[in-house]
């Protein structure tokens, strides 16, 4: 299962508040292709992509930190500019997203601010992984595991 992993990628200290995250996200996203973050990332296990929500002060409503970027096998060699962690969370709860992408995993989102309360989050790391399938136009699918109690 994958509740325990470590990730090196880009950073960006964001908010939901007044889309603010929108912004910093799409810029994050940006960043990570047009400087070929992947090419700097070593001990990568795979090529898929993940983005990671994690040092949340609060809940959703609160700042955290989002990570972009790949599971590695190692955290010794973190290269300069990039931001290295290690998820940890006991139990996850998955979504899938599905349709043209950015706005299927937005409303996914939505979908989970909306149930809050209910799903018991725990707030340490949230994350979407981006395979192949999330790249097929409006039958695109990604992942989106929440961290729960």
């Amino acid at each position: 299962m994958m509740e325990n992993f470590k990730i090196i990628g880009i950073s960006v200290q964001t908010t939901n508040q007044n889309n603010q995250a929108a912004t910093d996200l799409g810029q994050l996203w940006g960043s990570f292709y047009q400087e070929e973050i992947s090419k700097q990332i070593p001990n990568r296990e795979s090529d898929d992509v993940y983005a990671i929500y994690t040092d949340y002060e609060s809940d959703y409503t609160g700042s955290y930190t989002a990570i972009i970027g790949h599971r590695v096998t190692s955290l010794d060699d973190i290269p300069n500019a990039l931001t290295g962690r290690e998820i940890k969370n006991e139990k996850l709860l998955r979504y899938i997203a599905k349709g043209e992408m950015p706005n299927a995993v937005v409303e996914t989102w939505k979908e989970i601010w909306a149930n809050d309360i209910a799903l018991y989050r725990t707030y340490h790391a949230d994350f979407e992984v981006y395979v192949e399938k999330s790249q097929q136009g409006e039958d695109s699918e990604v992942e989106v595991y929440i961290g729960v109690r």
